[in-house]
């Protein structure tokens, strides 16, 4: 709900404990103001959130200084100010342009539906679900299990299919281990072997040979 605003330290409490304030300066006597009056406060019903965002209602006939100090001049006028400074400014009673307003207000504020949401997950046991990333840059390092098994039957059969063989550097070419043997229905490709994305390619002792 809005507040009314009674005195320039009340309203100096609420721009200090909350992120954005949409401040309405009004006056009782001013026809457009009664009419957007409805409005206002069903947004700030729906959209204030505590020491995020604050609506408040500021009676210019009362508090002159205020007004002055923000340079009201004609009724109504909306103020978004966040952390202290004006970001907009709207005039009139344009029911439209202050939804708007105030819908890029609550984006500002961080006061949207999915904001209560935001931060890590958490299990049912109350453990936090912590990221999995492959790279460098922070957050736990996940490893691919399958991937790094497969790497080790390569390996492991590699070393036994050449090691009983009279030729080993062609028993390794020719092995069904080997990564870039080349199948039949490859043979008549003329690009390179392509190795799955994310595993390490593992050369042959024919390819060491030849370096």
């Amino acid at each position: 709900m809005a507040t009314y605003i009674t005195s320039s330290h009340e309203f100096s409490r609420i721009l200090t404990s909350h992120t954005v304030v949409i401040a309405d300066f009004y006056a009782d006597w001013c026809g457009p103001c009664q009419r957007i009056s409805p409005i206002f406060d069903s947004l700030a019903k729906q959209h204030s959130k505590p020491s995020r965002l604050a609506f408040v209602k500021i009676n210019v006939d009362t508090h002159q200084d205020i007004a002055q100090q923000y340079g009201v001049r004609a009724m109504p006028t909306f103020k978004i100010i966040n952390k202290g400074g004006v970001v907009e400014t709207i005039q009139g009673a344009n029911p439209p342009e202050l939804t708007a307003a105030v819908e890029r207000a609550v984006r500002l504020a961080g006061a949207g539906k999915g904001a209560a949401f935001a931060g890590e997950g958490r299990r049912l046991g109350g453990s936090p679900i912590v990221p999995r990333s492959g790279g460098r840059g922070g957050g736990a390092r996940s490893w691919d299990l399958m991937a790094l098994l497969e790497v080790v039957l390569r390996f492991v059969g590699l070393y036994f299919w050449t090691l009983f063989s009279l030729d080993p550097y062609k028993a390794a070419e020719n092995s069904p281990f080997n990564v870039n043997r080349k199948t039949n229905t490859q043979a008549g490709n003329t690009g390179a072997t392509k190795r799955p994305a994310g595993r390490p390619a593992f050369k042959t002792l024919a390819d060491l040979k030849s370096e």
